[in-house]
């Protein structure tokens, strides 16, 4: 990238925002996981939408690739940009202004540089609740969440991060800037432009701003940790609770008795929820807009009444926030705690409820028999189908030529998954990591208005290039 353009993108944005020397450059370049480790020209700070749009200019009048960032938390490459140095990282994390906040309207107007745990404290601070909940919520940004149209662990409630928009605003690829922050629930005129931009990962448009729905807060909560015997069992307490409760379940999660002990072991504080091991647990909340023990009353009869029938063996429902926090730290660690048993080759997958039982069966038995001594460590949302279905390598094995078989596990897991009528990407999006897989996944007809929303809205090519789709 030449000087010139260079000092006209300084002009825009400051000295200080932006940044070319190496060192200062590394964090925004490499994926979480280290994956994906890219080269840019630059990193691009803007302070504004009107910033982002000059900017968007500049690079489409001189074919300038743009890479948008949040909070550099995706699991599969689509923040990060490629090998050839000649892209612009346009991170928009000094975008973190709350715009406004409508309580009688339920909405929640930001930037896209709010981190969704700020997101949530600003709805709050209305006695409100913004549902969306990730492990990454304090580093994580809103501007990424739709882009990727994240899911997190009140999906089976709330619904994805699609379902909690009621506006965007987006800067094109030519600059041009859409303003579409209206906080209207019933907008029929015309197409629904937002649904183009939540889930493209930054492919066809910039997200500078969105307008969120808000909730009432929640004035009770009643959460367990349940051991079941199996996955079907813990489908069962599922429909068991959700009809005990009237449908006030926000949460279900899966975790496997390997996820628990890894956990234990390496999270500082986490502790065995119940005292005899049990081959699967379940972490299921309810959420109440009334004060009391109702909830718990209830939440402590349902699994009564699941022991009765042996889709329980042990279960303690939490006495208290402390206690609450604990339960989930053991569901929101569990990803990190495989780290440290060495290499992990890890799948985003989703199939119907009525599969999961299937699903789980068929790809524990198939990884094994590829690699014995390999350690599934299935866990997820339940309640909306997803799971996490991550493997950590076997005792011993040397990490390189463990994570050499990802292409292999890839292909075992994802087929097992297509073959029960599921997806091969639930919540993580597609980036780089599997924009190739889902290219033979998809139909010629899919593909095709796919890569003609592409070319319309990014003609020169110049937003994330390589990434979800290839033109």
């Amino acid at each position: 990238m030449g000087a010139e353009l260079l000092a006209q993108i300084r002009a825009i944005v400051g000295e200080s925002a932006l940044t070319i020397n190496a060192d200062d450059m590394a964090p925004y370049l490499e994926e979480r996981r280290g994956l994906y480790v890219g080269k840019a020209a630059a990193i691009v700070r803007p302070g504004s939408t009107e910033e982002v749009a000059a900017v968007m200019k500049l690079a489409h009048e001189t074919g300038t690739i743009v890479v948008p960032q949040g909070g550099n938390t995706g699991l599969v490459g689509g923040q990060t940009p490629d090998q050839s140095g000649e892209a612009i990282v346009l991170n928009l994390s000094r975008m973190n202004a709350v715009r406004s906040l409508d309580a009688e309207n339920n909405t929640l107007s930001v930037d896209a540089g709010v981190t969704l745990a700020a997101a949530q404290e600003a709805a709050a601070s209305a006695s409100r609740l913004f549902p969306l909940s990730l492990a990454s919520e304090g580093t994580c940004q809103i501007g990424g969440n739709l882009a990727t149209n994240a899911g997190g662990t009140a999906v089976l409630h709330y619904g994805n991060a699609r379902d909690l928009v009621l506006g965007l605003e987006i800067v094109l690829a030519d600059g041009r800037i859409w303003d579409g922050m209206r906080g209207l629930r019933k907008d029929n005129t015309g197409y629904d432009l937002k649904q183009i931009f939540l889930g493209s990962e930054g492919t066809l448009g910039i997200i500078t701003g969105a307008v969120l729905k808000l909730f009432p807060a929640p004035k009770s909560r009643a959460t367990a940790i349940a051991a079941v015997p199996t996955p079907a069992a813990a489908v069962s307490l599922l429909r068991h609770v959700e009809a005990e409760s009237g449908g006030a379940i926000t949460s279900f999660e899966l975790m496997p008795r390997i996820g628990i002990e890894m956990v234990c072991a390496h999270v500082p504080g986490a502790r065995d929820p119940l005292t005899a091991p049990s081959p699967w647990y379940v972490l299921v909340e309810l959420s109440s807009g009334s004060n009391g023990d109702e909830l718990n009353i209830l939440l402590e009869r349902s699994l009564a009444s699941a022991v009765e029938r042996a889709w329980v063996s042990d279960a303690v429902v939490a006495q208290s926030d402390a206690q609450r926090s604990a339960f989930w730290q053991i569901r929101e660690a569990m990803s990190d705690a495989q780290r440290h048993e060495g290499g992990s080759i890890k799948h985003d997958v989703s199939v119907p409820i009525s599969n999961i039982t299937r699903f789980l069966e068929r790809a524990i038995e198939a990884v094994h028999s590829e690699l014995p001594g390999i350690r599934p460590v299935p866990f997820g949302h339940l309640g909306d189908g997803n799971i996490h279905f991550n493997l950590s390598q076997p005792m011993g094995m040397d990490t390189e030529a463990f994570l050499a078989h990802w292409t292999r596990f890839n292909q075992i897991v994802h087929g097992i998954a297509l073959d029960l009528n599921g997806s091969i990407s639930a919540e993580h999006g597609i980036g780089q990591l599997k924009r190739d897989e889902m290219a033979e996944l998809k139909s010629d007809v899919e593909l095709d208005l796919m890569r003609t929303l592409k070319r319309t809205l990014d003609p020169k090519g110049i937003l994330n290039p390589g990434k979800v789709v290839s033109v």
